[in-house]
């Protein structure tokens, strides 16, 4: 087997087990190149919630897309046990920001 081959194989077991692995869903990628994904699994969580529990949680409430966009640009903590979240922006643009809670709200899992 080409060295090459062998190395970009093992490049990417290597990246996948760090968060890294390809995402088809655009806005999967967008959330894991947004540094997301290193806290939140879409059916299991990690550090925070994952993004199955927290569209359950919010699936009934209207204004939850507005005040998850507030707390994903400026932080908080509290709702979902002691580890806070950081603040996202202007790290990440508040139109992904926007994308991605959307996203997390409305996708079926």
């Amino acid at each position: 087997m080409n060295t090459l081959f062998k190395k970009a194989c093992l490049f990417s077991v290597l990246m996948s087990g760090f968060g890294f692995a390809y995402a088809a869903d655009p806005v999967e990628a967008l959330a894991q190149k947004s540094g997301c994904l290193m806290c939140h699994g879409l059916q299991n969580a990690v550090l925070g919630p994952s993004y199955k529990d927290v569209a359950q949680k919010y699936k009934d409430d209207k204004s939850a897309e507005a005040r998850l966009v507030e707390k994903v640009k400026t932080g908080g903590g509290g709702v979902w046990g002691k580890m806070p979240m950081p603040a996202n922006s202007p790290k990440v643009k508040d139109d992904d920001i926007k994308t991605i809670v959307k996203w997390v709200l409305t996708r079926s899992y």
